[in-house]
């Protein structure tokens, strides 16, 4: 089907088309990773009693047309069993189309915390920005940008826990004061067992972090006790090697014939002194 047999009428100066779904691919720069059944659910079912209110954002590309807005929408309506789904054309190259779908995304209140991350990370990789483009782009500070963007330092199986525990962001940016990955695995786990809220999980945390330090100490001192009393056997033992080596030179400056022999064995160090009968 070419644009000539579609159906094209204007709405607000913009040209609405009617195209098959099956024609329509998903962005590869859409942020979403999660779709709610039931949400898709609800939405599916009023798009067959009322229809797609809003039209979906595309680009034309080789066989087909490129999803840059409107994937929960484009989704909806297939359940729905809609062939076709209103469309505004847009005439915008990879890198815009990516841009629009990533700030399209960002600018609802369904994205999660992490994906609302990984949009912000796709943002600035794709359109090659800073950490301070991107703020002015979206509108918020840079320190906001900063704080989502550490969100990624978390690995993925914990990023899900986290969303499957019905955890909020900052109990995730908590978390994030801890370095090592395992500790902070089973501080999570803790967490989700307990169900700690906030402001316990926060006590948690810093209470395991002055643990830790605290350990740290300890095994230093104590290293350092170790190492100090190393170092005053060592000390005493050389004197004590030295005063066989001062008693031997004394017998022999007395003209006695004396021979003095010092090795190392399995057992330890041996020390053979054999004096010559006159």
């Amino acid at each position: 089907m070419n644009h000539a047999e579609l159906s094209i009428f204007p709405v607000l100066g913009q040209a609405i088309v009617q195209i098959p779904t099956s024609q329509i691919v998903p962005n590869p720069a859409q942020p979403r990773r999660i779709f709610a059944d039931s949400a898709l659910a609800s939405l599916s079912d009023s798009i067959r009693r009322h229809g797609v209110i809003e039209p979906l954002l595309v680009r034309k590309i080789e066989g087909g047309y490129e999803l840059i807005a409107g994937e929960r929408r484009l989704r909806a309506s297939s359940a729905a069993g809609l062939e076709t789904v209103p469309c505004i054309i847009r005439d915008d190259d990879p890198k815009s189309s990516a841009e629009l779908a990533i700030i399209e995304n960002l600018q609802r209140e369904d994205l999660n915390v992490f994906e609302e991350a990984e949009a912000i990370r796709s943002l600035i990789s794709t359109c090659s920005m800073t950490q301070e483009a991107a703020a002015a782009r979206l509108s918020c500070s840079q320190s906001y940008v900063a704080n989502k963007l550490r969100l990624l330092k978390l690995p993925t199986e914990q990023r899900e826990a986290i969303l499957a525990a019905g955890l909020t962001e900052r109990h995730a940016r908590t978390l994030l004061r801890i370095s090592d990955d395992n500790e902070r695995a089973e501080a999570l786990a803790t967490i989700i067992r307990r169900g700690l809220n906030v402001a316990s999980t926060e006590e948690f945390i810093e209470k395991l972090l002055c643990d830790k330090a605290r350990q740290k100490t300890e095994e230093r001192a104590e290293k350092f006790g170790r190492e100090a009393k190393r170092k005053m056997l060592s000390r005493d033992m050389r004197l004590f090697y030295n005063s066989i080596d001062r008693a031997v030179r004394s017998v022999k400056d007395l003209g006695f014939n004396v021979e003095s022999d010092r090795r190392s064995t399995d057992r330890g160090t041996e020390i053979c002194i054999l004096i010559h009968e006159a």
